[in-house]
């Protein structure tokens, strides 16, 4: 099926609403989903999307652990999209990321003498 990318500078705002988690195959094994272009572990996040009035939380997957981020930090995203799915008479819509991370990073440390 098709991705349909989103513009994500067309929201106000974007938090962390849950911490990363890595996606399971198999919840009895605990067994963790793998990327396939990239072989590292897909985490899923819950993000909360701002727009004007509204508000809406999606879990986005992503490849690989993104660090540092906890429930109300603001966060940007890189390439996401939605990827409409349907599997024996069920439907709905993944959401998936390139990389998640922190809005702003650390200031950097000055160095001797500034």
């Amino acid at each position: 099926m098709a991705t349909l990318p989103i513009d994500t500078a067309k929201y106000t705002g974007i938090i962390c609403a849950v911490p990363p988690t890595p996606r399971l195959v198999n919840r009895e094994s605990g067994q963790v989903r793998v990327d396939r272009d990239t072989g590292k572990t897909l985490y899923q996040v819950g993000l909360c999307l701002m727009a004007g009035n509204s508000a809406d939380v999606v879990n986005v997957s992503v490849p690989g652990e993104p660090s540092g981020l906890q429930v109300g930090t603001p966060v940007t995203v890189r390439d996401l999209v939605a990827v409409p799915w349907e599997n024996e008479g069920r439907h709905g819509i993944a959401y998936r990321a390139a990389e998640i991370r922190l809005l702003h990073a650390a200031p950097a440390a000055k160095g001797a003498g500034q």
